[in-house]
Order: structure tokens, then C-alpha cells, then sequence
């Protein structure tokens, strides 16, 4: 063996072909190596090179073992390229199953047949120890040069594994980041859909199954509108240039995949590329179906409220113009029948019976009309129709009552009046009911901005489970805490109830429209 190629370095591919001052280990352990190499290599391209050419990355190493490591390690080296390109490259893959048997045959017998002329070849090189020296040196000058062209293959595939693994880093990075950005869009209670230019849904998140039913397999490629029947307000066509433009919001109305209705609150937002050119589109749309039944209710009870009000005016009305005014013909025709006949004693004492009874009749026509509809909250407004109730309820409860008021209170919307009289003439009515008090007070005060009815009794309370009821949210009705609630919300206001075992109190706050109200505005107490 020549000394001079025993000495080269192993980091590089030398120019000799003699073997034999390696180690068999080392020989076998390159032969094994450069196989390994070549599949790997081969796996990198194969996104480029298919099922093509599927041996191109095992030539060099069957070439570089069997020119420097011998015999026995070219033939594992063989068998290695072998069967790893059988397993991993030929279909079907990851397999030892063919499904060309005689194509994928005919390749393996060609790989074996051209690496055994490749391995006799170095074998007889390596044999070979009278070449001249211009043949060593033209071989070491072609070694060289296949050394020097590896060396450059090495460094552009390293620097394209860098690339690729950069690359994936970041595509990695970028799939994890939609991959949360999705996960958080499929936690929203909303409807999420996402489509293309074409108007196809390109992304339906869990929120939209919940609402309309559909998966999102089954919604994905879908036009939206062809999908969910929609009803819309307006034509589609200006709210597809409205959305284009600026985005559009508004109510929808769509059909759920089990037949049913639900209407959205709905925001179309457009997106658009890198040139200003519509890409797309993404459309929130909110439940609000239930809203809007409750509003409805709130609407109808409105409605309900005030017919009711002019129901009782009307009534009110009735009995004091025409009931009431017969009873008093009654008792002048009573008088003068008195005055003009000559009647016995049992006679006259019949006929101051019925004039008694008629006064009473009377009476009562007369304070059942004005609990129904004061004509003194027409006439001259809410404080004096409020002095009036205060005082009768205070004669026929029996229950000290107190009313502290603005000294210039002045008159508000007639609506606003009647709604507040209602609200202190209920409030009266449940602690006379309910509360057991020997004591109440009724607070109306007016501010630039507000007026703040205030009703204070000292009884029991009222229980808390019956004030939530009342009180939340669902709560509707014409009586009682509910029916102040309603009453008290379509005037924009609020109610709130304070209750324990040493009273309630019950305070509603109106917003009114600011007036020039002085500073130091008096207060009047009335008891």
C-alpha cells in the first residue's frame, strides 16, 4: 500500500484508494454511514424528485465505498441503499409491498447489477498497484476535483437545510399562532364566519354551530346567504356596497338548520390585500332573538299600561260626570219632594235615609273617580294630586303619611306625571297591604337633571327572594314591584328597593329635560 494515502485525512474524501491501512471497523462504519447519508439526502429531495430517479442519491455512496472502504463494506453499503430506498421511497412506501412488483424489481436488479460493476471496479483498483504516475496523479486530480465539488454540494445542501429549517420554524410559529387566534375565535359566544371574495365560507367557528346548527364541515364552501335563508332590511346589494366601503352593521334575520328563526345583530367587516382589493370578508352576528321578544313584551305592556291609563281616565270620568251628577239630581229631586209634600214622619225619615245614602254614593263615586284618574293631576299638576292621595290614604289607612316636595316643584310631561303618581299610589297601597307600618313617607324632589320620588315605611320588609323575582331582569307585569319596573324603565328611569326587618324603601329616579330650577329651592312638608 502506498504510505501517502494511508496518512490522508479522514474528514475528506481522499484520492487513493487503498484500504488497508484502516481499521475493518472504521471501513464498514463509512460504508454504513454513506448509506445512511445517501437516504437521508434522497428524503430531503424528495419533495422534488417524486418517485423518480430513486437510486440518484445512492450512486455516490455505493462510488465512495467501494473506491476507499473495500469489498465487504461496499456490499452493506449496497444492501443498505438497497433496501432503504425499497422501504422508504418505493411504493407503497414506509413498506417492503410493491405495487409494481415488476417495475420496482427490474430497478432493484439494475441498482445491484450497476453497484456490483461499481464495487468490482474499485475492488480492481484497489488491486491495482502498477498504475503509472500519471494515472495516479490524473485520479488524485479528479478525487480533487469530485472532493472540492462535494465540499460545494455539502455547503448548498447544508445551507438549504438551514433555509428549509428556518423556514419551518417559522411556519411552525405561524400555525401555532392561527392555531390559538382559532381556538380563542371558537370560544366566542358569537357567530364567526369568515369568507373568500367569491362570498364562500372559508371559516365557521363553534359559536356558529351553536347558533345555526350546521358543523362547520357542512358550512365551509357555503354561501352564507343561500345557507341561512337570510331576511334582510334593506336590499342586499346596499349593504354589500355599504360593507365594502366602511363595513356595515344591522339585524338579520336567519333560519337555524332545524327550521327555526333567530335574529342577529350582525357587523360585516371587509378585508382587504395589500393593493386595497376586497379579499374577503368577516361577519360577527350576536343572538338577540330573545332581546327582542323581550322588548316586544316591554312594547305591548307599554301599550297595555297606557290604554289602561286612559281606560281609567275615561271611567274616571264617566262616574263623575254622569253617575255622579244623577246622584246629585237625585238628591235635589229627594230635596224638593221633601219640601213640597206633606209627608208623614215615616215618610220623611225614609226620605232622609235615601238622601244619606245618596251623599254617601256620592262620596264614594267621588274618591273612586279620583283614585282612578285625579282631575287634579290634569288640572294643576302632580304635587297637588299627590298632596290630595297622601292626605285620603292617611284618613283611610289610618297610617301617619308624610310628604316632602320641592316648594316650586312645577309640571312635567303628563306621562311622567301619571307614571309617578301610579308608582306612589302602588307603593302606598303594598304598605298598607303588606308592611304592617304605623308610619310612612313619601319624598318628591326635582333636580336640574332628575326627579326622585322616595317612599319610606318602618314595617317588615319585603322578603328577598320575592324583591328578586320582582326585580331581575325577566320580571314583567302590570302590578305590583314588576309593573313599577315597567313603568318606570319606559320613561328611562330605574327603581331600586331597599328592604330589611326595619322597612322598606323604594326609591325611583326619572331623567327630565334641565329647567332653571334655583339652588336653593325650599322644600314643603305636608303631613
Amino acid at each position: 500500500m502506498d504510505s501517502k494515502h494511508s496518512r490522508a485525512p479522514w474528514g475528506i474524501m481522499q484520492n487513493t484508494s487503498s484500504t488497508g491501512s484502516r481499521p475493518p471497523a472504521l471501513r464498514y462504519g463509512l460504508a454504513i454511514l454513506a448509506a445512511v447519508g445517501a437516504l437521508f439526502l434522497r428524503k430531503l429531495l424528495a419533495p422534488y424528485l417524486g418517485t423518480h430517479t430513486l437510486y440518484l442519491a445512492g450512486w455516490p455512496a455505493v462510488i465512495f465505498s467501494a473506491w476507499y472502504c473495500g469489498i465487504g463494506p461496499s456490499i452493506v453499503n449496497v444492501l443498505i441503499t438497497l433496501l432503504g430506498t425499497w422501504y422508504f421511497f418505493i411504493p407503497v412506501f414506509d413498506s417492503f409491498t410493491l405495487e409494481e412488483p415488476k417495475i420496482a424489481i427490474s430497478g432493484m436488479a439494475l441498482f445491484l447489477l450497476i453497484s456490483s460493476f461499481i464495487v468490482a471496479l474499485g475492488e480492481a483498483n484497489r488491486r491495482s498497484k502498477a498504475s503509472s504516475a500519471r494515472q495516479d496523479a490524473e485520479r488524485r486530480r479528479i478525487e480533487n476535483e469530485l472532493r472540492e465539488a462535494q465540499m460545494q454540494l455539502e455547503d448548498r445542501v447544508q445551507e438549504r437545510t438551514a433555509e428549509l429549517n428556518i423556514a419551518n420554524e417559522n411556519l411552525r410559529l405561524e400555525t401555532a399562532t392561527v392555531k390559538a387566534q382559532s381556538q380563542w375565535l371558537d370560544a366566542a359566544n358569537d357567530a364567526i364566519f369568515v369568507g373568500g371574495s367569491d362570498e364562500a365560507i372559508t371559516y365557521w367557528n363553534k359559536g356558529a354551530e351553536r347558533l345555526y346548527g350546521w358543523s362547520r364541515a357542512e358550512a365551509i364552501g357555503k354561501n352564507p346567504h343561500d345557507l341561512l335563508h337570510t331576511e334582510f332590511p334593506i336590499p342586499l346589494a346596499e349593504i354589500a356596497e355599504q360593507s365594502q366601503r366602511r363595513g356595515w352593521e344591522g339585524e338579520l334575520v336567519h333560519t337555524k338548520r332545524d327550521g327555526s328563526k333567530v335574529t342577529v345583530a350582525s357587523r360585516w367587516t371587509p378585508l382587504k390585500d395589500g393593493n386595497n382589493a376586497l379579499s374577503g370578508w368577516v361577519e360577527i352576528n350576536r343572538d338577540i332573538t330573545d332581546r327582542k321578544a323581550v322588548e316586544a313584551a316591554r312594547q305591548l305592556n307599554a301599550q297595555l299600561l297606557k290604554v289602561q291609563d286612559e281606560e281609567r281616565r275615561k271611567v274616571a270620568r264617566e262616574l263623575y260626570d254622569s253617575t255622579g251628577q244623577m246622584v246629585i239630581a237625585s238628591m235635589l229631586n229627594l230635596a224638593r219632594l221633601r219640601v213640597s209634600a206633606s209627608l208623614t214622619p215615616e215618610e220623611k225619615r225614609l226620605l232622609s235615609s235615601c238622601d244619606a245614602m245618596l251623599q254617601s254614593v256620592s262620596s264614594e263615586l267621588r274618591t273612586i273617580s279620583h283614585l282612578l284618574h285625579p282631575p287634579l293631576l290634569d288640572e294643576v299638576g302632580l304635587c297637588t294630586a299627590l298632596e290630595w292621595y297622601v292626605e285620603g290614604f292617611k284618613r283611610r289607612s289610618g297610617i301617619a303619611t308624610t310628604l316632602e316636595r320641592n316648594r316650586n316643584f312645577g309640571r312635567l310631561d303628563s306621562d311622567l306625571e301619571v307614571t309617578i303618581f301610579r308608582v306612589a299610589q302602588e307603593c302606598l297601597t303594598n304598605v298598607h297591604r303588606h308592611s304592617g307600618s304605623s308610619e310612612a313617607s313619601v319624598r318628591l324632589l326635582r333636580s336640574n337633571a332628575e326627579v326622585r320620588l322616595e317612599v319610606k315605611d318602618r314595617g317588615r320588609g319585603i322578603p328577598e327572594e320575592r324583591r328578586s323575582l320582582a326585580l331581575g331582569d325577566g320580571a314583567t307585569g302590570g302590578v305590583g314591584l314588576s309593573g313599577m319596573r315597567e313603568r318606570i324603565s319606559q320613561l328611562g328611569g330605574n327603581l331600586s328597593v331597599e328592604s330589611s326587618a326595619n322597612g322598606t324603601t323604594i326609591v325611583a329616579i326619572f331623567p327630565v329635560a334641565e329647567e332653571a330650577v334655583a339652588p336653593d329651592q325650599a322644600v314643603a312638608r305636608a303631613s
